[in-house]
């Protein structure tokens, strides 16, 4: 069984990290009854006998003693980590796998990326590396960060390279949250941008998220549940909740049932590396299969059925139902159509009682209404995981490797260009040492080229399938 090593990095990054860890314990508390550490806990948990000093406490099978996350939590304030260490979660994290300032980076990448990176790096990777030294078989590390604040953008960034040069063997996958046109950061753009060269070169997958699309998400589950529509009510104990614990309180913050997609999301995709199945995926497999060209590596994300996200109880989609709703725009974590767009490469990634023929009968059902790549019409990939979240029957990850994508980089970038063509703010981040104008044009000019591409596949969508001769068995 390999481990994986989750990095949370900034306000955005540690709160979903908690969300995760949150969620993870209960999945794994519903399943394994009996306390025992196995192989599904050890993938993202350690278990460790906190009566022995140091780090010779680790305890490989038996019954669970205390379990700590594998885990590098990162912040250049100290307010969220705090609050996690005071919170129901403050036993799950080792003290020694900390890394906090008290100054912040103040909405500027630069800092973020080039004073504290500079700073915090020997000690950043003395924390990756002893993380490293507690995994059997290390897959993957987990980046989870936003791309518009100042840590979570240049200092989440600056990680990825230093992982690549230290770890070369071991997968990237990067969970960014994008800043929406309403954000109360004015410099999200020059963050997000600069951000996205590190991605473009450092990453094996990015999982783009939306604050706008989760927002409409929470607000669609507001709106049912307030309509009373379909029978819902308000569920006494709920999986997703905020991060106080298991009752819903009146105090919760209005990013918690947010950043609750986001953990669902890498909820479900760990799933297949957490727990046994017909036909599991390794993590592996993803960026293998869904990734033709090195650049081309951010997948669009959906979740089906989108109320187990919500403190309500709503009748079940039917199993079909469920697989329409992963290709629909209303269920994409990003404000996407990939119905209308084109299909380099699609991963179903399911969970419960649902049998490889209800996985092949789906997707011969909806492949006429899906545009995939002329060379790659048969571009899917399928994992079937037996363990279904908590409380459903079943549930459904897409994963779509899809030129929809396109539409938030260019909105991303007409922002960045109304700051930059008049210089707005600029000397922010020039007086930081090591920061050039030259870092935004490259910035710009990698953005763009990384639009170019995915304007050249969208101009094939009108080219026929190629037939390809098949080979002749002479009987």
């Amino acid at each position: 069984m390999t481990q994986s090593v989750v990095i949370q990095v900034g306000q955005c990054g540690n709160q979903i990290g908690c969300c995760f860890w949150d969620l993870a314990l209960r999945e794994h508390a519903a399943v394994n009854q009996k306390a025992i550490y196995d192989e599904a806990i050890s993938s993202f948990f350690r278990n460790v006998d906190t009566r022995v000093v140091g780090d010779g406490g680790s305890i490989s099978k038996g019954k669970i003693c205390s379990l700590k996350a594998r885990a590098v939590l990162i912040d250049m304030e100290e307010g969220v980590v705090n609050e996690i260490l005071q919170g129901p979660l403050r036993d799950v994290f080792d003290s020694k796998q900390l890394i906090t300032d008290i100054s912040g980076s103040g909405n500027n990448w630069a800092v973020g990326h080039k004073v504290f990176g500079s700073l915090y790096q020997e000690q950043i990777l003395e924390k990756l590396r002893k993380s490293a030294e507690h995994c059997d078989c290390l897959q993957c590390f987990f980046i989870i960060h936003s791309m518009g604040g100042g840590t979570g953008s240049g200092l989440g960034t600056f990680l990825l390279k230093v992982l690549e040069d230290e770890f070369p063997e071991v997968y990237r996958f990067v969970t960014s949250v994008y800043p929406s046109g309403e954000d109360d950061v004015i410099t999200s753009p020059y963050n997000s941008i600069l951000a996205m060269k590190e991605l473009n070169e450092h990453a094996d997958c990015v999982l783009p998220i939306d604050n706008q699309s989760l927002f409409d998400i929470i607000s669609k589950i507001d709106l049912m549940v307030n309509s009373g529509k379909l029978g819902t009510a308000i569920k006494p104990m709920s999986l997703v909740t905020s991060s106080a614990g298991a009752f819903k309180k009146q105090q919760e913050k209005p990013f918690d049932a947010m950043n609750n997609i986001v953990a669902n999301l890498l909820l479900n995709l760990t799933s297949s590396a957490r727990f046994e199945g017909s036909l599991n995926m390794d993590l592996n497999e993803i960026s293998m299969n869904l990734v033709p060209f090195p650049q081309l590596h951010y997948l669009v994300s959906s979740l089906t059925p989108l109320y187990t996200l919500a403190d309500v109880n709503i009748p079940s989609r039917r199993l079909d139902q469920m697989f329409s709703d992963a290709f629909s725009k209303d269920h994409q974590l990003i404000r996407a159509d990939p119905k209308h767009s084109l299909y380099l490469a699609c991963a179903l990634m399911v969970r419960g009682n649902v049998q490889i023929s209800d996985l092949r009968r789906n997707i011969e059902r909806l492949k006429p209404s899906l545009r995939f790549v002329s060379w790659n019409q048969e571009g899917w990939k399928t994992s079937l995981c037996s363990v279904p979240p908590v409380g459903h029957s079943h549930s459904l990850l897409a994963l779509a490797n899809n030129t929809c994508v396109k539409p938030t980089f260019i909105e991303l970038r007409e922002r960045f260009t109304r700051l930059y063509k008049k210089r707005a703010h600029l000397h922010h981040y020039l007086q930081i040492e090591g920061m050039e104008e030259s870092c935004f044009t490259e910035a710009l000019s990698s953005l763009s080229a990384l639009i170019q591409e995915y304007n050249q596949l969208d101009a094939t969508k009108s080219m026929p399938a190629e037939d390809l001769p098949r080979l002749s068995i002479a009987v």
